[in-house]
């Protein structure tokens, strides 16, 4: 992502009567205001090439560091939408393991401004927006990158499953830096 943040909504700038459309009480306008959300936004070029990989490599492994070693997270695009679910719950709940976190991709100003859109949706019972952020820069990490060796594991996994190493994504992961500061914060 040119750029991910992890901050609330920006709604507390929105005018009385957008707030009074939007929710009918108070309460419900403050827990939404207070809802942690992630988006940010890809340069057009950065998700031409993003799209066109994943059309040919929809699905992907992301790694995610813990207290004890690392936990992996299964994406798979749906359209714009790209859905992470963890890798245990996939083991354990086959196709009804529900997504944990979702990433919506809106290419709708791509022509007129050169950025196509991302906001994510996650479940806060399994991932925090530092977390979900580790997963949504690995998007970048192993779909838009330069090194042929590591869009390579990308496409390992899609066609060569057999050949598909699980620690080549952490060493990745550990070579770029990110998900470092969950590690000092697991620490």
């Amino acid at each position: 992502m040119k750029e991910i943040l992890n901050t609330s909504f920006h709604g507390r700038t929105m005018g009385h009567s957008l707030a009074c459309k939007f929710s009918n009480t108070k309460a419900r306008l403050d827990r939404f205001l207070l809802t942690p959300v992630l988006f940010g936004t890809d340069p057009a070029e950065k998700f031409d090439l993003i799209w066109k990989r994943a059309q040919k490599c929809p699905t992907f492994l992301c790694a995610l560091p813990r207290k004890e070693g690392y936990e992996f997270f299964v994406g798979q695009w749906s359209g714009a939408e790209l859905h992470f679910t963890s890798l245990i719950n996939i083991q354990t709940q086959g196709e009804a393991a529900a997504s944990q976190l979702i990433l919506y991709h809106y290419p709708e100003l791509q022509k007129e401004k050169g950025i196509v859109l991302m906001t994510a949706e996650m479940d806060s019972k399994f991932l925090n927006v530092s977390e979900a952020q580790c997963i949504a820069s690995q998007v970048q990490l192993f779909y838009a990158t330069d090194r042929s060796e590591t869009f390579g594991l990308v496409e390992t996994f899609n066609h060569r499953p057999n050949e598909f190493k699980y620690m080549s994504v952490i060493a990745e992961l550990e070579q770029s830096g990110l998900g470092r500061e969950l590690t000092v914060k697991l620490d």
